[in-house]
């Protein structure tokens, strides 16, 4: 009975993360095609522009934002367009702020804030995010990039 209905829990939240795609899409973002935003993701449908690239992944409770409100009630124009690169994972709760571009295969960690452009291949954490390592050698097998990473550790 368990198995069962955690297949209907899966059926049920795929159907509905297709219409929130659609709504997202109604409302003027731009997404690629194989991505997975999760319903709690928070994308701004406001003013600005978002714009996200094919195989993304953007986990619950992370925000993406095109406009800052607080900046135009001081009389400076926010708005700008959030992009966001393929193949790029967004990890929990993660906030990315206006005007902001990640590059293709970067990964930005469990609440991190992007003040800044994210390059390509780069892995971004903490509070403001910086850049702490990049994944451009990464040849597909997870296990040997853990080894190569905990040999370099002291």
């Amino acid at each position: 009975m368990g198995k069962v209905l955690r297949r209907i829990k899966h059926i049920v939240g795929n159907f509905c993360r297709f219409f929130y795609v659609a709504y997202l899409r109604g409302g003027g973002v731009i997404i690629g095609s194989d991505c997975m935003i999760s319903l709690g993701a928070k994308i701004d449908l406001r003013r600005g522009k978002v714009m996200i690239g094919n195989h993304c992944v953007l986990t619950h409770g992370c925000v993406i934002l095109s406009h800052d409100h607080a900046s135009a009630r001081l009389g400076k124009q926010s708005e700008g367009q959030t992009t966001i690169g393929n193949h790029v994972f967004i990890g929990v709760n993660a906030v990315v702020l206006p005007g902001i571009t990640i590059g293709d295969h970067a990964i930005v960690g469990a609440g991190a804030v992007i003040t800044k452009n994210i390059p390509p291949n780069a892995i971004a954490v903490g509070n403001p995010a910086k850049i702490t390592n990049n994944h451009t050698d990464y040849d597909g097998d997870g296990a040997s990039m853990l080894k190569r990473n905990t040999e370099e550790v002291p």
